[in-house]
């Protein structure tokens, strides 16, 4: 009897416990839910560094200036120009849904009229005199906004922390745990004056791999934040107590484990404001790195580095203004949006809504069609957002296998978003089956972009159908059979891109490029197969390899190639974008040869924080 009333209890017990465990996890689902929604936000990095234009605190912990000059920017920082609600208005137009700004970043200048111990602030300490802070946030209430609030953690300039700089520390804390003590009274009555002024919706922490969660005593920051706000969404740099991932700068290849995640990107390689850094991504990259970062459920949390005098550097509107124009049009197929397809169902982008019923597609190109492999569900409506014109006609195999056919499209400057629409929600197999073409019914289709776009579909499945079929390696004297219905424009198609058909090898896995590629034997020379016109660089991600060169096959153009976001200390890989030029494509499909400098090596780790600054 003493073993079944133990039994009992312990199942009562498990019981609770799950129902807790349920309860909460319903509670941080409904707390999130602003945030997965959002999808755009926009950081601001505002600080004295701006009056010379070098790295926010970085520039003195390095050594590139040292700490007494750089405070000296105190002098210079005069937000003389400074118009909150200017500013307010550009982020709402852009489309983003919430702003965190740097309340203080580690130089330990704060914005506001902090209180704290020693604090060094803009108001007392600054050409300013004033409290720019509070302005803004104000103004960002009113309009709607959510609150963001980024907060540095280490404070490299104030006497009770312990690191000064990447040569020098103040003190060991386990020689001087007074002192340590301090400081975390420090950090925390900032953080408490924080949340009782302003209430922010969202904290932003960062610094936290100076120390570890016991010495910052992040539990306990924890629960004092979440007295002032019990659905207060924390990032993960508290030493990993947060609500969601944060990774840095490189694009994540492929989605993110965590179901909450948002990408901080620079629109050039700076932070705060730097008037020599003039390597700016275009508004076209822009776009469609939010259109990659929607797909892969997360949030993009796009910087802005305003001047000392308050005003934005114009080439930062100007993105901000793009940013403005697509978001307007295609607010359907941003907001609310889950993550889309797998790979191996469609090579592109794509996002559910967030009943499940609708389907986008976001298209980087002008194009006649794109498939879609898999869908268990057929639409029951089809349409070209922001393009009334613009006609969708769609048709299904005995595969599940979705096509998707455009005409009178006025395709979009920067991405085309394609709506579907479903009676209920979507089902799709994970499991796709396609009809295998031999390379006679593929000679013999009479739409040659379709015959090129089945050819790339199935080298890149690893199946090469010109393996034994009379195919050269230049395309000369062909012993391709052909016959009385052999499309001569395919043939002619296949004679001049031979070099990327002959013996390559299945292509990349998901993510590195949104469509089809192969391998050559050696897996030193990639080959990407380009659908349409594309509306800018095409972009490879995830390529650790160096690029010997780049062209265009079967007529011999070498193109040119930018990397971005390559940070010459960390081996995650850069975004590559290539431009084609639009005289030299080819009307059926474009291949791209990518010389490499060695084999193939590709990059698929977590793409985390950025813990240096060199």
């Amino acid at each position: 009897m003493k073993g079944k009333f133990v039994s009992i209890l312990s199942l009562g017990l498990a019981l609770t416990a799950g129902k807790i465990t349920a309860q909460e996890q319903t509670s941080n689902n409904q707390k999130m839910e602003w945030f997965q929604d959002a999808k755009l936000g926009i950081f601001i990095h505002w600080g004295i560094y701006s009056v010379d234009g070098i790295s926010e605190s970085w520039a003195f912990f390095n050594n590139y200036i040292n700490h007494e000059n750089y405070m000296k920017q105190l002098n210079g920082f005069s937000a003389s120009q400074y118009k909150p609600a200017e500013w307010v208005n550009l982020i709402k137009d852009s489309g983003a849904k919430y702003a965190v700004i740097t309340t203080k970043h580690h130089d330990g200048v704060s914005l506001w009229d902090s209180k704290a111990e020693k604090a060094t602030t803009i108001p007392k300490n600054s050409l300013a005199k004033k409290d720019v802070l509070s302005p803004f946030i104000s103004e960002l209430k009113k309009s709607g906004l959510k609150t963001g609030l980024y907060y540095s953690l280490p404070d490299w300039s104030h006497p009770y922390y312990d690191v000064n700089t990447r040569t020098k520390k103040r003190y060991d804390i386990k020689s001087d745990f007074n002192r340590w003590q301090n400081f975390i009274n420090y950090y925390q009555n900032q953080l408490t004056e924080l949340s009782s002024q302003y209430k922010p919706d969202l904290l932003w922490f960062d610094g936290d791999w100076e120390h570890t969660s016991d010495e910052w005593q992040a539990p306990k920051t924890l629960e004092n934040l979440r007295k002032f706000n019990p659905n207060i969404i924390i990032n993960s740099r508290l030493n990993h107590h947060g609500d969601y991932e944060t990774p840095e700068q490189g694009i994540p290849v492929v989605k993110p484990q965590s179901e909450y995640w948002e990408l901080c990107y620079t629109m050039n390689d700076a932070w705060g404001y730097q008037p020599f850094d003039q390597n700016y991504k275009t508004s076209n990259m822009m776009v469609r790195t939010l259109a990659d970062v929607i797909s892969m459920g997360g949030n993009l949390l796009l910087d802005i580095g305003p001047k000392a005098d308050g005003t934005i550097p114009e080439k930062q509107v100007e993105i901000l203004k793009s940013l403005a124009r697509w978001t307007s049009k295609n607010s359907d197929a941003i907001y609310g949006t889950r993550s889309g397809l797998p790979f191996e169902n469609y090579k592109g982008k794509s996002a559910f809504s967030k009943d499940g019923k609708k389907l986008f597609i976001y298209l980087e190109e002008a194009k006649d069609f794109t498939k879609i492999y898999g869908l268990s569900s057929i639409p029951t409506s089809a349409k070209i957002l922001g393009d009334s014109n613009g006609k969708v006609n769609f048709k299904t195999d005995n595969n599940e296998n979705l096509t998707l056919n455009f005409s009178n499209v006025k395709f979009d400057k920067d991405v085309t978003v394609v709506e579907l629409s479903f009676s209920e929600k979507i089902k799709f197999n994970p499991t796709v089956k396609k009809e295998n073409y031999t390379l006679n019914q593929i000679l013999e289709n009479k739409n040659t972009k379709s015959a090129t776009y089945e050819i790339a579909e199935q080298l890149h499945s690893g199946n090469n159908i010109f393996n034994n079929s009379g195919l050269t390696n230049d395309g000369q004297e062909m012993k391709i059979l052909k016959t009385n219905k052999t499309n001569p424009e395919i043939f002619s198609w296949i004679s001049k891109h031979s070099e990327a058909l002959f013996g390559t090898e299945k292509g990349l896995p998901n993510g590195h490029f949104p469509g089809n590629t192969a391998l050559s034997k050696d897996r030193q020379t990639l080959y990407l197969f380009v659908e349409g016109t594309p509306t800018g660089p095409i972009a490879l991600k995830g390529i650790k390899n160096g690029i010997a060169r780049i062209r265009i096959v079967g007529e011999g153009s070498i193109i040119p190639h930018k990397v971005y976001n390559k940070l010459y200390w960390s081996e995650i890989p850069g975004i590559i974008y290539i431009d084609v030029p639009k005289e030299r494509l080819d009307k059926n499909m474009t291949v791209i040869a990518v010389l490499l400098d060695k084999p193939i090596e590709l990059y698929r780790e977590k793409v985390g924080a950025i813990e240096n600054n060199l």
